[in-house]
């Protein structure tokens, strides 16, 4: 059986490869919806010998199947927002700790310790809504900072610009994580000249605005907030980790996730590095779901193993979690 310690203890590409492969093998095992989808691929634990040969379940089987590789109870539903009527994912959470640990482990492993910060999010779509796991993780860094100042705004604009001016003007480190609509609306009510504040953008305009490529969208924000980069979030309701981009839209993922960039033409082969295709995620963290999931976004692989967002295959939903159109 695979562990949290095997799990959150990886440290290199041969330690990642030979877990990923224990994790296939137990949810071939265990999960009888990814094990149908292996089997109609003509797949089976025998003849997976490397992550390559690995199928990755479409994200879409997270809105029409219950998607478990493990028979505890659930402990939390979380679901994908979407607009009225939409048919929204749900991911079904058997052992919370694997997501605390996988978040928090990850978010020191990108910004070093979260004491250090005052913690202020703008995410009023997700608070408006039950079963986000944003808020969840945002709640729990909220209550990790141990700072009075850190906490959630709603609509309430002006309040957060007198917080945010003065704890910047104090030397006070903040980090100011926020759905991208909402961070644009701020910047148009008040400009800011921020010193010891980072801005995290989770992606999403939720249909209230247009969508901007990534470049003109972070020239906005670092002119509003006066600041040289904005950082950005990319995770997802079917993920139980985040990869984080400290500037320019490049990503780096935690020692247990990885990208994949697979052909467009051709589901199960994979394309070389920097050039465009559909992004799959490995996620050791989802040991109890899936951890292998072929997104609708599309990316591209550089040889440094970071990665970059592009945007999304045609005619699928709009997901809220980084949806970067070009």
């Amino acid at each position: 059986m695979v562990t949290t310690q095997d799990i959150f203890t990886i440290s290199s590409k041969k330690q990642f490869e030979k877990i990923t492969l224990k994790v296939f093998r137990h949810q071939y095992d265990n999960n009888t919806v990814y094990r149908d989808f292996c089997s109609f691929l003509k797949k089976d634990k025998q003849n997976v010998k490397s992550i390559q040969e690995i199928p990755f379940l479409p994200i879409q089987f997270f809105k029409s199947h219950e998607v478990l590789s493990s028979t505890d109870p659930v402990q939390e539903t979380f679901t994908s927002s979407g607009t009225t009527g939409m048919i929204t994912s749900r991911h079904l959470v058997t052992d919370l700790n694997y997501y605390e640990q996988s978040f928090r482990q990850a978010f020191s492993q990108f910004y070093g310790n979260i004491e250090d910060y005052a913690v202020l999010a703008l995410l009023p779509s997700y608070l408006e809504r039950t079963g986000s796991s944003l808020i969840y993780m945002v709640e729990d860094l909220i209550e990790g900072s141990n700072n009075p100042d850190s906490g959630f705004y709603l609509n309430n604009y002006d309040e957060l610009i007198t917080k945010l001016t003065t704890l910047d003007n104090a030397g006070q480190n903040a980090l100011l994580i926020g759905v991208t609509y909402a961070l644009l609306d701020l910047v148009e009510k008040q400009s800011f000249d921020l010193k010891n504040t980072i801005i995290m953008e989770t992606g999403g305009m939720k249909g209230r605005r247009k969508e901007m490529i990534r470049e003109e969208l972070h020239e906005v924000l670092c002119n509003g907030f006066g600041v040289s980069k904005i950082h950005s979030e990319y995770g997802m309701t079917e993920l139980l980790s985040q990869a984080y981009s400290l500037g320019d839209g490049i990503f780096e993922c935690p020692p247990w996730m990885d990208i994949l960039i697979r052909d467009t033409e051709d589901a199960l082969s994979y394309i070389e590095t920097g050039k465009t295709g559909g992004i799959n995620v490995i996620d050791l963290a989802n040991i109890n779901s899936c951890s292998f999931i072929a997104t609708q976004d599309l990316g591209k692989k550089y040889p440094n193993q970071s990665f970059e967002v592009l945007g999304r295959f045609d005619n699928s939903d709009i997901r809220g979690c980084n949806l970067m159109v070009y």
